[in-house]
């Protein structure tokens, strides 16, 4: 196999070992999981920046404070302090409750729904500092643990049920994660794209001294009208240069 291609799957198999524990991962364990590749020690100095840089702590795990803002600091301390409330639970009452929750009992499933609370809130801490919204991390849990719990009758053993709710709210969370920069990436692509247009339309209207249309600029400049309209459309009809109407 190409040492590139081994190379990029232990990458990714150290990162899933990390978020299982945590956002962490010992020093012994990395050297282990790259001793096939006998990587210099540059190189794997290079290999724990990077995982450092994705929120993964080597030894121990990087504190919340190190990557989240002073909002999401604030939001966290008010919503832990709102879900402080909630009555704890024994292991013993825990898979009681999981029992009846999937022998499809709605008022077990919505309790073991609210214990799951504070572990959404861990597992949203392990996503942060991603680009998105730790509220948003921790609404996306929720709503997969409120999903979820309803979907437990599959379910053998009672001690199935953290493994299978951990996996969806991790998987929700991630899922929300891919969506949003794939969003702020349409998005930037649409902002280079009207302030390509808006650009060359101000200066074709400075030289002609008044607004210019969509096909004067297509004929004076290597856009297509096409490119024009749709950057218009784009703004909102807000490109300031460009007269109304397509003529």
């Amino acid at each position: 196999m190409n040492r590139e291609v081994i190379f990029a799957r232990t990458l990714e198999d150290v990162k899933k070992k990390a978020k299982e524990q945590g956002n962490c991962i010992s020093r012994k364990q990395l050297e282990e999981a790259f001793a096939e590749l006998g990587l210099e020690t540059d190189q794997l100095a290079l290999v724990e920046d990077y995982l450092e840089k994705h929120k993964i702590g080597i030894g121990e795990p990087v504190k919340p404070e190190d990557y989240l803002t002073g909002e999401e600091i604030r939001y966290l301390d008010n919503y832990l302090e709102e879900i402080k409330g909630l009555e704890e639970v024994t292991e013993g009452e825990r898979e009681a409750i999981t029992l009846s929750a999937m022998a499809g009992d709605k008022q077990a499933q919505a309790r073991l729904a609210e214990i799951y609370l504070p572990e959404v809130v861990q597992i949203a801490k392990l996503y942060g500092g991603q680009g998105v919204y730790l509220e948003d991390l921790i609404g996306e849990g929720n709503v997969a643990v409120a999903a979820g719990v309803t979907m437990l009758g599959c379910l053998e053993h009672p001690e199935e049920a953290r493994g299978m709710l951990g996996k969806m709210i991790m998987d929700a969370m991630e899922e929300h994660i891919s969506d949003s920069l794939a969003e702020a990436g349409s998005n930037q692509k649409i902002a280079d794209k009207v302030n390509q247009v808006a650009e060359q339309a101000k200066e074709l209207a400075q030289l002609l001294q008044r607004k210019v249309t969509a096909r004067e600029l297509a004929q004076e400049t290597e856009l297509t009208e096409e490119h024009i309209l749709e950057a218009i459309r784009m703004s909102g009809n807000r490109i300031e240069d460009i007269a109304g109407g397509d003529a």
